[in-house]
C-alpha cells in the first residue's frame, strides 16, 4: 500500500488538506499528516486540524509521495520550514513523487523542483520568470515526470483523484469518484 505524507502548517487552506487526506484514505492509501510543531493547525478560514503527529516524528520514515496544501501563510510556513525543503529533495532525488496546490507551488519551485517544468498554482502565486525555465499551464492539475501540481481549492478533488491513480491505479480513482457522485 502506498503512503503520503501531508505536512500541515498555520494557515494552510483546510479545503485543500481535507479534500486530498480524505479521497486518499477513501482509496486505502495510507496517509499521515503532520503538523510543524506540536500545535493544532488553524486553517486559513478558522478551521482547527489535528495532525497524526509531529514533522520531526513523521520524517522518520519514508513515504511514496509528499502533498502540499497551499494557503497564505500556510504555504509560506511550509516553505520557511529547511524540513520541508529537504525531504523535497530527497523525495525528488529517489523519483518519488511531490506534489503541491494553490500558493504551495512556491515550496517546489524554492526547492528548486519547478526548474525547468510545467506547473501550475494559484493565479499569482509564482512568477514564471523568477523560476528558471517554468512553463506556467493554466489548467486544474499539471504532472511533469514525478512533479503535480494544481490551481486552488476548486481543483482539489480532480487533484486528489489525480494523486489516487497515480498511487493506486485508475480502477481505484474510477471507484473513488463513483462514491462522490460528481455527475
Amino acid at each position: 500500500m502506498a503512503n503520503v505524507l501531508v505536512p500541515l502548517a498555520q494557515g494552510c487552506e483546510e479545503l485543500e488538506a481535507v479534500t486530498v487526506v480524505d479521497l486518499l484514505r477513501r482509496a486505502g492509501i495510507e496517509v499521515v499528516t503532520a503538523g510543524l510543531d506540536e500545535q493544532p493547525v488553524r486553517a486559513s478560514r478558522g478551521l482547527v486540524l489535528l495532525p497524526d503527529m509531529t514533522l520531526d516524528r513523521a520524517l522518520r520514515q519514508e513515504y511514496d509521495m509528499i502533498v502540499l496544501p497551499g494557503g497564505l501563510p500556510g504555504a509560506d510556513n511550509l516553505g520557511n520550514d529547511a524540513r520541508i525543503l529537504e525531504r523535497l529533495q530527497s523525495m525528488s532525488a529517489a523519483g518519488k513523487y511531490t506534489a503541491a496546490i494553490c500558493a504551495a507551488p512556491r515550496v517546489l519551485a524554492r526547492a528548486g523542483l519547478l526548474d525547468g517544468k510545467r506547473a501550475t498554482c494559484y493565479p499569482g502565486a509564482l512568477e514564471a520568470n523568477t523560476v528558471p525555465g517554468l512553463d506556467y499551464r493554466d489548467t486544474p492539475v499539471v504532472m511533469d515526470g514525478t512533479v503535480i501540481t494544481s490551481r486552488g481549492p476548486g481543483t482539489a478533488m480532480d487533484f486528489a483523484l489525480t494523486l489516487i491513480e497515480l498511487l493506486a491505479g485508475k480502477q481505484q480513482r474510477d471507484e473513488v469518484e463513483a462514491g462522490l457522485q460528481r455527475g
